[in-house]
């Protein structure tokens, strides 16, 4: 019997280059191949989410724009002002406008997540399937941009004008309700009417949803260790906080487009028009009430958005971890 020739030994494993990131890692940062959840799940994420914030949040919203059409000091502050609304008014006053708020808040969700989705796979890098910062930010932008034009815009001139109005008994409201508000717009002030005050919306949501989902994602890594596409789902009150924290830098940057959109909004296209355009309108409030009044409302919209942000993306979270569970073979680590 012959002997067997002996195997030649296995070449030796490539040494790692230093910095590699180790499969695993590979597998949160990238997803592991695991295909990313569909933009109408992340749509209807949000319309769920954008549902339970307008319930919510809604007295908040009135007493900002409140605050924001308030040129003779008659507020002297949040607790001020929703009390006096309230007592001259009744509790029911600080719900004004929720219809189109909530169709508002349900539709904008819907477009801004579905969107920003969409244009993230635009930007995504075609070998690791990666989105890089600038990516994330540029297709934030984009999404806030969408929403403005199709669906804020429109829906929060309507808004506008229902909560300037003092008063519940319909006798003595020009608009009767959110239908007849936007019939009244295009009827006198022309289609175009319900898109006044379009620029600095567009100004402010696109620079809010850059800085939302950028800072979203990055709150979810450091805080959590959560990457999108891992297959890890935050528990909800994970992402309230990274929903809470990373809806706050958008209301500081973005005080003087929203201040100047309310004051377009609610002055109408015909009649006496006071601000001929945004640059117009900055220069006028700065002029005539000082810089401070280009952050009017800052504290009702802190009090509002950061919070927003966070019973949305506890609910969004929810309903897109529950596809992933369901729907999307889990990666092992």
């Amino acid at each position: 019997m012959t002997a067997s020739s002996p195997q030649p030994p296995p070449p030796p494993a490539a040494a790692a280059s230093p910095g590699a990131a180790s499969p695993s890692e590979e597998r949160r940062a990238g997803g592991g191949g695991r295909p990313p959840v569909p933009p109408y799940v992340k749509a209807a994420a949000g319309s769920l989410g954008g549902v339970m914030e307008a319930c919510c949040l809604q007295p908040i919203d009135v007493v900002k724009t409140r605050l924001q059409l308030d040129r003779t000091g008659a507020y002297r502050g949040i607790a001020h002002c929703g009390a006096t609304v309230a007592r001259a008014e009744g509790v029911r006053a600080l719900w004004k406008g929720l219809t189109p708020f909530a169709t508002h808040l349900t539709l904008k969700y819907a477009l801004r997540l579905g969107s920003n989705a969409v244009l993230q796979s635009a930007f995504k890098d075609p070998t690791t399937g990666k989105v890089s910062a600038q990516g994330r930010l540029a297709s934030g932008f984009g999404a806030g941009v969408i929403e403005a034009l199709l669906i804020v815009t429109p829906f929060e001139v309507v808004k506008i004008r229902l909560q300037q109005q003092k008063g519940l008994s319909p006798d003595l409201l020009r608009y009767k309700g959110p239908i007849h508000c936007a019939r009244t717009i295009v009827r006198e002030e022309g289609i175009f009417g319900l898109w006044s005050g379009a620029l600095p919306t567009v100004m402010r949501n696109g620079t809010n949803q850059a800085a939302m989902f950028s800072a979203k994602n990055t709150f979810d890594i450091v805080l959590w260790k959560k990457h999108e596409g891992d297959g890890k789902v935050l528990l909800p009150w994970q992402s309230m906080i990274s929903g809470f924290l990373a809806g706050t830098a958008g209301p500081v940057c973005t005080g003087p487009f929203d201040v100047v959109k309310t004051r377009l909004m609610a002055q109408g296209r015909t009649g006496d028009i006071k601000y001929k355009g945004m640059v117009h309108a900055i220069r006028t409030i700065y002029t005539e009430e000082g810089l401070r009044a280009l952050w009017k409302g800052l504290l009702p919209r802190l009090m509002r958005i950061p919070p927003g942000q966070a019973i949305m993306w506890a609910v969004a979270d929810q309903v897109m971890g529950l596809y992933e569970r369901t729907y999307l073979q889990p990666v092992q680590i």
